[in-house]
């Protein structure tokens, strides 16, 4: 097989790698921050159930967390969540991320100095706007260091999809490699994921960046 041949098939997978990392983000992002709120709960029962599933999540390898979503619901109840295993390699993902972006959620939030909320009262801010118009852009520009960090790790974790059989682009080139019995589809493949990653990053330093309101 020729090395343009190769790298055809490989880019067929990428469309799915890509799906994997945009829609674990479109649904961590936001369920990461109703697990923060949670785990920030004055419920000592509502924060402590949380911190143990947050744990457990975080505790546990995210290969184990695929498996068990995408084959635990047939063995245990006999029932299969989607014939498309994107279905439950994103929900995997999604509550795996979601884990880690609720604890630098909370960070950023239980960081804020209690005089950021009683200014805003003074000013007759009420909780919620307290919290979307003074607190969270600020909190927003401290996290994203750290979010931009998960979001790097995202891209590489997205070859653990090969788990479950589904067609990604580092399943297909494994595929290649032990029916060519060559490595060279693993070199294609971190090139592959090396200028994802640049990518990411550019894309989020720019983000970074115009949150930078000290320059």
């Amino acid at each position: 097989m020729s090395l343009l041949t190769m790298i055809t098939k490989m880019a067929e997978g990428l469309g799915n790698t890509c799906a994997i990392f945009f829609l674990t983000l479109l649904f961590s992002l936001p369920l990461g921050m109703v697990i923060a709120f949670l785990r920030m709960s004055k419920s000592k029962i509502i924060s402590n159930f949380t911190r143990v599933i947050i744990a457990i999540l975080r505790g546990t390898p995210l290969m184990l967390q695929l498996i068990a979503v995408t084959y635990g619901p047939y063995y245990l109840f006999g029932i299969s969540i989607s014939r498309n295993k994107l279905i439950p390699v994103v929900i995997a993902f999604a509550i795996n991320y979601a884990a880690y972006f609720a604890e630098i959620y909370r960070s950023g939030i239980e960081s804020m100095p209690v005089g950021q909320y009683e200014a805003a009262e003074i000013l007759g801010y009420s909780k919620v706007q307290t919290f979307f118009r003074v607190i969270l852009p600020q909190v927003a520009k401290r996290i994203m260091p750290s979010i931009t960090n998960e979001v790097v790790t995202l891209v590489k974790d997205t070859s653990m999809a090969f788990t479950v059989s589904y067609q990604e682009m580092f399943t297909i080139g494994k595929q290649i490699a032990n029916s060519q019995t060559s490595f060279v589809p693993f070199v294609v493949a971190g090139a592959f994921y090396f200028i994802f990653n640049a990518i990411v990053d550019y894309v989020m330093g720019k983000v970074e960046k115009s949150m930078d309101y000290y320059e």
